[in-house]
């Protein structure tokens, strides 16, 4: 399933992607009279596999016949994917290849640092230009959204068992700033910065997480373009790796890093501008859209 979060008629909700149209899942509840529908993205992934479940029965029991239900996709407000997951883990130099461009080493372990949820913003919303520098540069990545709490470390071998979905995501990142120390915190948690979205997709529709195409376009030049296939610690390792010390939640949302072709390294270096269009796309999840604009 493609579940997509948004605000429709003013107030938050989400559905599930069917055909060209966004069937919103409480609405969907109500028209068939059912209760104990999720209330949000957050929701059905804290219920569990038993209430995905449920949500499938639902939609094809109503056999296209969604009524009062339907939403126009054009007419929605996209909020991030997964709108304020418990946590949010950024994985760097996870490929080799941007290491490299970025004069670093590989690391023996996963480079590590978290993001502000209230920095997240969703596709098609606007990605604020910054009044203290000129360096705004893009990332495109694969995110991981975690399904099942665990308390303690999760065997590699099951790793895969916590995952409920995929999305992409833009860390959009102001490069003077996470360079002014050893901390990348300050330069990747301006407001606004962290594009998610459009949709989550369930795992099972992304059978193969570890062969997903990332391409990333500015004003319609391309960027990047590499697989998750290059990346150095896959999504078990990340797992396996981040839960030895802090326990997942469901919901948590892990990004994996990003594939070479990013701006500060360029020749010369090419930064994000007022009115540059940045496009994430990445197969089997679809493209994540947004414009920079100055932030008055």
């Amino acid at each position: 399933m493609k579940l997509a979060s948004y605000i429709s008629q003013g107030l938050p909700s989400f559905g599930v992607w069917v055909d060209a149209s966004i069937v919103d899942v409480p609405a969907l509840y109500r028209v068939l009279g059912k209760a104990g529908a999720p209330a949000s993205v957050n929701d059905l992934i804290a219920r569990g596999n038993e209430a995905l479940d449920a949500l499938r029965r639902t939609v094809r029991e109503a056999s296209g016949q969604f009524g009062a239900a339907q939403r126009d996709p054009g007419t929605l407000q996209l909020l991030p994917a997964v709108p304020q997951p418990p946590k949010f883990f950024c994985i760097g130099r996870n490929y080799a290849e941007h290491a490299k461009e970025a004069g670093f080493d590989m690391s023996p372990i996963p480079i590590m640092f978290n993001r502000y949820t209230s920095t997240l913003v969703g596709s098609g919303a606007d990605v604020l230009y910054p009044k203290v520098s000129e360096q705004l540069d893009w990332e495109g990545e694969l995110a991981v959204v975690i399904g099942k709490s665990h308390r303690g470390q999760i065997a590699r071998e099951a790793a895969m068992e916590h995952v409920f979905g995929y999305t992409a995501f833009n860390d959009i990142t102001v490069r003077d700033y996470q360079f002014r120390t050893t901390q990348y915190i300050a330069g990747k948690n301006f407001r606004t910065s962290g594009p998610l979205g459009p949709v989550v997709v369930t795992k099972d529709e992304l059978t193969d997480p570890h062969n997903v195409r990332i391409v990333t376009r500015v004003n319609g030049v391309e960027m990047q373009n590499d697989t998750t296939a290059s990346m150095h610690f896959d999504i078990p390792f990340i797992i396996n790796h981040l839960s030895e010390f802090i326990d997942l939640e469901a919901g948590d949302v892990i990004a994996m890093g990003t594939p070479a072709g990013v701006g500060f390294k360029r020749k010369p270096p090419v930064f994000l501008k007022p009115g540059d269009v940045v496009e994430v796309e990445l197969d089997g999840i679809g493209t994540l859209t947004n414009t920079v604009v100055l932030d008055r």
